[in-house]
């Protein structure tokens, strides 16, 4: 026993546990979660009426006197199986809004919708893959002496796909608070669509909200560079929502046209600091905006749901772009696993948080981030449903429902959380099983043996 890893010891002695059955049904109804929260509590349901006892648990019958629920951490990264429910409910999230279901009707598929993509701007010359890098004819260095071009052909798994060129013309400051600010940008992006919408078609800014809606689900993505840029679907509804039909003069076109203008235009003006100064920030020059259609003469709804829940399962970390825990110290930043020119990142955003004019910002708690302070998804009210309802829904299908007339009691505390290495073991056997169950389930609806 002495001989085996401390992993394999440690998953003997909860295989003689008494308990043990218990405790592998509770792994398996967390989906193999790699860091379940640990819950110590009770919950009791009476009948609101008589005082009936109707259901009553406790977890002092449990093992470890504890109950196992699910860490729900959207990174794939950290719980392969939590990232991959939430992208489930990402997907159906988005689908929604683009072809009606969770209580949004059909006719959405009908309406103005786009698909777009909305960039950083650049902030130096950067090392790019898949093509030949950056040739230059005439050759040509920088003020540091650093060449201009690059005649490389990068593969995407290199590390110098994404690094400047030159460390010193890059411009890091830029960088930082252009993602400290992206989210306040993205506002007004979304502000000024409705109002060139308005004005293009002669109605009074204030008084569009009475004619049509603008609605949308947009999520952020690291690039190479470790700069966001934005997806995003954009809908035009009429006035009440998903339920209302747009005005007559609400086109693909005029929205593509309002959108393109909105992001050529808008700005955020940083605050003003001795050492930096006052910058203006904008989007990039890489704008794009493709319609939905009906009839395949765009991206497929499925496909873009599909693209749009895959990236909030990434964080930071995926490519290299940050970390999925917070740098409380330099020293952390020190030796965190990433380039040195992520490291300058979060070396910048450090010192710049020490800048008393930017401490509402709170910069060195977004060290890890680079700055960008944002939810990766972000929604309008009026897409489409929420997350709250797909769990509940889930819930329900599942049999969890609420009795009428019915008071519960309930009393929980958090405990803990995660695996013994045994259990560990035990939890990433469960997710595989259940990944490859999946895997073998969608290859028999594909070949058609589905009955």
């Amino acid at each position: 026993m002495r001989q085996l890893p401390e992993a394999d010891r440690d998953a003997i002695r909860l295989a003689q546990d008494p308990k043990f059955p218990r405790l592998l049904e509770q792994i398996v109804a967390t989906g193999g979660c790699s860091h379940p929260v640990h819950l110590s509590g009770s919950t009791t349901t009476v009948d609101g009426t008589t005082g009936e006892i109707l259901h009553h648990y406790d977890t002092r019958n449990e093992p470890g006197e504890r109950l196992l629920v699910r860490c729900r951490n959207r990174r794939a990264t950290i719980c392969p199986a939590c990232s991959r429910l939430h992208a489930g409910d990402t997907y159906h999230l988005v689908r929604a809004g683009l072809l009606g279901g969770k209580n949004v009707p059909d006719s959405v598929r009908h309406r103005p919708r786009l698909f777009v993509t909305l960039t950083a701007p650049s902030f130096g010359l950067v090392h790019r893959s898949s093509e030949p890098c950056r040739p230059r004819r005439d050759g040509g260095t920088c003020e540091h002496g650093r060449p201009l071009g690059c005649g490389l052909v990068h593969t995407s798994d290199v590390l110098s796909a994404g690094q400047p060129l030159c460390p010193d013309c890059y411009d890091y400051t830029a960088h930082v608070l252009w993602h400290v600010h992206a989210s306040k940008l993205w506002d007004r992006f979304v502000i000024d669509v409705r109002r060139r919408l308005a004005s293009s078609v002669g109605l009074v800014q204030s008084r569009f909200a009475r004619h049509a809606r603008l609605s949308f689900a947009r999520v952020a993505e690291y690039q190479r560079r470790a700069a966001v840029h934005v997806h995003a679907v954009v809908r035009l509804d009429g006035p009440t929502g998903p339920g209302d039909e747009p005005p007559a003069w609400g086109t693909a076109q005029l929205l593509i046209d309002a959108v393109r203008a909105s992001a050529r235009r808008v700005l955020v003006r940083t605050p003003y600091s001795p050492a930096v100064g006052e910058m203006s920030l904008r989007w990039g020059a890489q704008i794009d905006a493709r319609p939905l259609r009906t009839d395949g003469g765009g991206p497929d709804d499925d496909a873009v749901a599909a693209y749009v829940a895959k990236y909030v399962t990434k964080g930071a970390s995926d490519i290299g772009a940050g970390t999925d825990y917070r740098l409380s110290t330099w020293g952390d930043i020190e030796s965190a696993p990433v380039t040195e020119h992520v490291r300058t990142l979060m070396r910048t955003c450090w010192r710049l948080g020490g800048l008393p004019e930017y401490a509402p910002l709170r910069l060195r708690a977004w060290v890890h981030t680079l700055g960008y302070r944002g939810h990766i998804l972000t929604k309008s009210r009026a897409y489409s449903t929420t997350y709250t309802a797909l769990r509940a829904e889930r819930a329900h299908y599942r049999g969890h429902t609420d009795l009428p007339h019915a008071i519960t009691e309930r009393h929980w505390r958090y405990v803990g959380s995660g695996h013994t290495p045994g259990a560990a073991l035990v939890a990433t056997g469960i997710a595989e099983d259940l990944a490859e169950s999946r895997r073998l389930a969608l290859v028999t609806v594909q070949e058609g043996e589905w009955c």
